[in-house]
């Protein structure tokens, strides 16, 4: 369970941590908006196009071992972020973190159902509470870190190192588990209708995520409210969501409705959205709490969701590596776009109004994800 937490802390950091800075980031190294946030978009992109690996490592090197190859590949790219005040290596520590972040995603569910197979609702709160903490001191501390460094922020990303070492030496300890040889053969569940249906939901909410993580202090701040203002409210947007994220997995297995819980949470998300959009001086803290408490909901559920549908470690592995590869793949779009219809329109409102109709789409497919039989084995 430490193992599991520790990586799980350190699967947002590496993101989330640009969030106060990238303003910042974006005027000392004189770089667009549309190309700053590929620091965001770029990670989000690889962890999708690299998902697919994670099965197929599995079986190579096994579960254990390359989760913690992971863990050394993101603890050096936070290391080489002291050195980011170079335009290209700060692209590039983007990458490395995507790449390892891509890869450890899969086999973390997979490592679950392995280990905690009597428990799986309670273990995924634990996971998905941990990953939104590691996500909300990225936002929280590393404004104040940089301060604390003389206003150099590469020290303020490269702060980030310290916990990935720490789980990097946790997880060597690990005994190492080779895949049993009948499950060795087959891909991804490609064909499986279920499968794109818990796909596209992850993908629309981890790209309501990514434009936020990305934005919603710059839509605060183009509202008039000053820099601490919004990153205040940015902060109440991460912190609720710590809750959220541990009790609705638990919920969702203690009652078994986890697709109305994924319903109200979106159609709630959409409420918050075009509240920012339209009227974001109305309570602006309240409003990004609830979107907290909803997105963090509806993320922590679609973690959930192929722990449920497979019914082996390798095949939640193969059922997440899909799920991972579509939405990331998509997701990474959001920020991007969001950034690009900021930079054309000259205003937020529209490109966080095309949010709230992202929103309004999950509440739809949530309802599609009605508990079912679990999906097959075998993939395509």
């Amino acid at each position: 369970m430490l193992a599991l937490v520790l990586a799980a802390i350190n699967l947002r950091p590496g993101i989330t941590s640009f969030a106060p800075l990238i303003e910042r980031i974006a005027a000392d190294l004189d770089l667009s908006r549309g190309l700053v946030s590929l620091t965001t978009a770029l990670p989000v992109l690889l962890m999708g196009l690299l998902a697919p690996l994670a099965p197929r490592l599995a079986v190579r090197f096994g579960l254990e071992r390359t989760l913690c190859l992971c863990l050394g590949l993101i603890a050096l790219a936070l290391l080489l972020r002291l050195l980011a005040d170079i335009p290209w290596l700060l692209i590039l520590t983007a990458a490395m973190v995507g790449a390892g972040i891509a890869v450890a995603g899969p086999l973390i569910s997979g490592f679950i159902k392995r280990y905690f197979l009597e428990s799986v609702g309670r273990t995924a709160a634990f996971y998905s509470l941990s990953m939104a903490v590691g996500g909300t001191l990225g936002v929280v501390l590393t404004a104040p870190a940089t301060e604390l460094f003389g206003q150099r922020w590469p020290w303020g990303l490269a702060l980030w190192a310290v916990p990935a070492v720490l789980a990097l030496l946790v997880w060597t300890r690990l005994p190492n588990r080779p895949e049993p040889t009948a499950e060795r053969s087959g891909g991804l569940p490609w064909r499986e209708p279920r499968a794109w249906l818990v796909s596209i939901y992850f993908a629309l909410q981890a790209g309501l995520f990514y434009a936020l993580a990305t934005w919603l202090v710059a839509r605060y701040h183009e509202a008039g409210f000053s820099a601490a203002q919004s990153n205040a409210f940015f902060s109440g947007f991460m912190l609720i969501g710590l809750p959220s994220a541990f009790l609705m997995p638990w919920l969702a297995q203690r009652f078994g409705k986890r697709h109305l819980m994924m319903a109200a949470c979106s159609t709630l998300a959409t409420a918050a959205l075009l509240v920012i959009a339209l009227l974001p001086q109305v309570q602006p803290l309240l409003v990004c709490m609830l979107l907290g408490v909803a997105l963090n909901g509806t993320f922590s559920m679609s973690l959930v969701l192929p722990m449920y549908e497979a019914s082996t470690p390798l095949a939640v592995s193969r059922l997440t590596a899909m799920m991972l590869c579509t939405g990331y793949s998509l997701a990474c779009f959001a920020p991007v776009l969001t950034g690009m219809g900021r930079d054309l329109a000259g205003s937020y409102q529209g490109p966080f109004l095309v949010l709230a109709m992202l929103a309004a789409v999950m509440s739809v497919l949530a309802l599609r994800l009605a508990p079912r039989c679990t999906l097959s084995n075998q993939a395509d």
